[in-house]
């Protein structure tokens, strides 16, 4: 019930008021979950805890330990989340919405280390959760649990409200993103090929209709879910396991091609899929051997299709430049990056 319940609320923002509904949404999302969260819980759970100093007499070394969980999966998580948001949609479509430059430079300065503070945050929340219910059945319940026994009322209620801020502000942004995604550069396409090219055609109810089906469709799936790290890790090793290497080479191999592309696409993801399936969803192979395989694919597929037309080259270079590819002057189209789509 509180899935569908939140969800509708997320699904009918987004739809109704798009990106700036979200802008809106995440400002005040941003306040309550940094209120609730860093000023609130985060003290409050170290002091129920007895301080640091008890939390460390109280746990193992390890918990405490940098490297505690491993550096090959402190690794594998800073591979597929660290470079799943830098190839992320729903963060790029927050960097194009800048008024300048200087403030998308400085909104993703500032957001980045704002994230490293909340999951440092959530950590030691965590640790304090471990000292205060050392045999809670699942480390997933430690929030709520926390929140639940420790907190006065109406402080409780702002926590909770600070964890709803932090899910709606992330799945509103991924949800517009994936609509929108799939009615310019999926649908749009099948649309040109099944009718008439000169219709008109509005795009901005078109991308309320994806908002409002795909929201739905991701209500079933959170439902049918119930484990968010599993979750999370199917998505990011998807997600970097098909579309790192292509964005890359994109942007950095200007022999790369869009058939070169979208083979690394499909390669990587079906790669990472039948090896989740294999070696387990929290394995760190999946993404490992996915990324290779989608490299080889790019670089093999690029190479034995023809190069990209010197024009379409020409265009994109002014594009990553910031200017107007209709009357910016090109030259040498040879040295330029290849585009990941045509």
């Amino acid at each position: 019930m509180a899935i569908v319940l939140g969800g509708a609320i997320v699904v009918a923002y987004s739809t109704l008021g798009g990106m700036w509904s979200i802008t809106l949404t995440d400002m005040v999302q941003f306040v309550v979950k940094t209120i609730g969260v860093l000023i609130l819980l985060l003290p409050i759970a170290v002091v129920k805890a007895g301080g640091f100093a008890e939390m460390k007499a109280q746990l193992p070394t390890e918990y405490f330990a940098p490297l505690g969980i491993g550096g090959e999966t402190i690794f594998t998580y800073v591979l597929i989340y660290t470079f799943g948001m830098l190839i992320g949609q729903d963060i790029w479509q927050r960097v194009f919405t800048a008024r300048t430059d200087k403030v998308a430079r400085w909104g993703g300065t500032v957001a980045g280390t704002y994230c490293l503070l909340y999951a440092l945050a959530g950590a030691v929340i965590g640790t304090a959760a471990k000292v205060l219910y050392p045999n809670l059945p699942s480390a997933d319940d430690a929030f709520a649990t926390i929140v639940k026994d420790e907190l006065p009322m109406g402080v409780r209620g702002l926590v909770l409200a600070a964890a709803l801020a932090a899910v709606m502000s992330t799945s509103s942004g991924a949800l517009i993103a994936c609509a929108t995604v799939a009615n310019n550069d999926i649908w749009s396409r099948l649309r040109g090929v099944v009718a008439d090219r000169g219709e008109d055609h509005d795009e901005v109810k078109g991308n309320r209709v994806f908002i409002l089906v795909m929201g739905v469709a991701v209500i079933g799936i959170a439902i049918a879910l119930n484990d968010v790290v599993q979750a999370l890790t199917v998505a990011y090793n998807l997600l970097v396991g098909g579309l790192l290497v292509p964005i890359l080479g994109g942007l950095l191999w200007r022999r790369g091609t869009v058939q070169g592309a979208l083979a690394a696409v499909a390669v990587g993801g079906l790669s990472v899929i039948g090896l989740m399936w294999s070696y387990g969803i929290l394995a760190n192979e999946p993404v490992y051997y996915g990324l290779l395989a989608s490299l080889a694919a790019y670089v093999i597929v690029s190479l034995a299709t023809r190069p990209t037309d010197a024009a379409v080259l020409a265009h994109w270079r002014a594009r990553l430049a910031g200017q107007d590819p209709d009357t910016a002057e090109h030259t040498e189209p040879e040295t330029v990056p290849a585009p990941v789509t045509g």
